[in-house]
């Protein structure tokens, strides 16, 4: 309750309508999504859900059974949404025709049930039956203790909804129940499913984080990255519907659940013979954001080297760099680096993103001086392509846009 009084109260401090929302994405913009939500005790999250995919730019309706209306009441969902709560048959029901997909979040029991046998006993049934005759995107958030998900029947219901198409996805096992995914991932995986269909969706991979190389089993030495623009541009990708593997090295920020595969590779070289084993396969787009060591320890010590010992000399050796070790693998995929310089002047940085394009075979380069990251007057970086042109981009979010163009565009 706390929480939601904040989200309502901090807006109206900001200077911005308490109905409004700050956007993430534009992931489900121009869709218009139903959200229908059974009578689980879970329905208490419809508020967070359905703003969370008004964050993410989806028009927002909502079916509500009657059970869950004992849990949450029309106005504060209307409220959420600032779109259409049906609630009985004497809705507004044309409303069902301009759906692009549908969530149901909490979905109980007897909702798949009533799905799986069409039955029609309320706006929602309705829609969900629609839904399967247009071939209409659709995802079920299961909640239930865990005697009842546990149960064999359970399994029989889920896997008849699966037959007609739809994504079913639970959540972890928490306190005896089978509980609804936190809302931001549930929207995360939503939107994947009412995007994975469209054309030009690519297989990705992307490389984050810092790198470390071992002076003894203890110690090592390592770069700074904290991953986290790796995994924005991952979370934009796989939100746009895209598969994306993620091969990480050391990160200060939490992996996001939500990604498909994320394979945890943080020495250099070892994290080169990942991504050599994954170019045999047909990979669409390389985004390489990782911070791979310029130098590696020669020879690291085997189990500790003791202290006290004076003055500890560790030799370094050039390391491999990655793009230009996968240049030929990877010369009929997009490839887009990172480049980060210090000290030189914007044009010094575009001529040298553009060596290195030409040098390793990039599709593109964002390049960054280490002296802008910190100020917020200055942007996010410059992308700069094959043909030499560059763009600014503003923040982040531009940043993930421009890498996602050149995904689905293509070589």
């Amino acid at each position: 309750m706390e929480e939601v009084m904040m989200e309502t109260i901090l807006p109206l401090l900001m200077g911005i309508r308490d109905t409004d929302v700050n956007m993430r994405g534009d992931s489900l913009a121009g869709q218009t999504v139903l959200l229908g939500v059974s009578g689980g005790i879970a329905a208490v999250d419809t508020i967070r859900l359905a703003r969370e995919l008004r964050r993410h730019g989806a028009e927002v309706r909502v079916a509500l059974t009657h059970s869950a209306q004992r849990i949450i009441t029309p106005l504060a969902v209307e409220w959420a949404t600032q779109g259409e709560v049906i609630t009985d048959w004497d809705g507004n029901m044309e409303v069902l025709d301009e759906v692009d997909g549908i969530l149901v979040a909490p979905a109980t029991r007897d909702t798949m049930a009533s799905y799986v046998h069409g039955l029609q006993h309320g706006p929602l049934m309705m829609a969900l039956s629609v839904a399967r005759s247009r071939d209409c995107p659709v995802m079920m958030i299961p909640s239930m203790h865990l005697d009842l998900a546990k149960d064999p029947v359970t399994d029989d219901i889920v896997e008849e909804v699966r037959k007609h198409g739809i994504h079913v996805y639970w959540g972890e096992e928490d306190e005896g129940k089978r509980k609804t995914p936190h809302h931001e991932e549930v929207v995360a995986r939503f939107a994947h499913h009412m995007n994975c269909g469209k054309s030009n969706r690519k297989d990705v991979v992307v490389t984050l984080g810092a790198t470390r190389s071992a002076i003894d089993d203890i110690r090592y030495i390592q770069n700074t990255s904290s991953g986290a623009t790796g995994f924005s541009i991952a979370d934009d990708l796989y939100r746009h519907g895209h598969d994306v593997t993620c091969v990480v090295g050391v990160t200060s920020v939490p992996a996001l659940k939500w990604l498909p595969l994320i394979l945890k590779v943080p020495e250099p070289n070892a994290m080169l013979k990942e991504l050599q084993v994954l170019a045999k396969d047909t990979i669409d787009a390389w985004i390489h954001t990782a911070a791979v060591l310029d130098y590696l320890v020669e020879k690291p010590a085997e189990g500790k080297i003791a202290s006290q010992q004076g003055t500890l000399n560790v030799e370094l050796i050039e390391g491999a760099k990655h793009i230009e070790a996968l240049k030929e693998s990877c010369q009929n995929a997009v490839r887009i680096g990172f480049k980060l310089e210090s000290g030189i002047k914007q044009k010094d940085l575009i001529y040298r993103a553009t060596a290195q394009i030409e040098k390793a075979g990039m599709t593109a380069v964002v390049a960054n001086r280490l002296e802008d990251l910190d100020d917020e007057n200055k942007p996010r970086g410059y992308l700069v392509d094959s043909l030499g042109s560059h763009f600014v981009l503003e923040n982040t979010q531009k940043m993930c846009e421009a890498i996602r163009t050149f995904v689905e565009r293509g070589i």
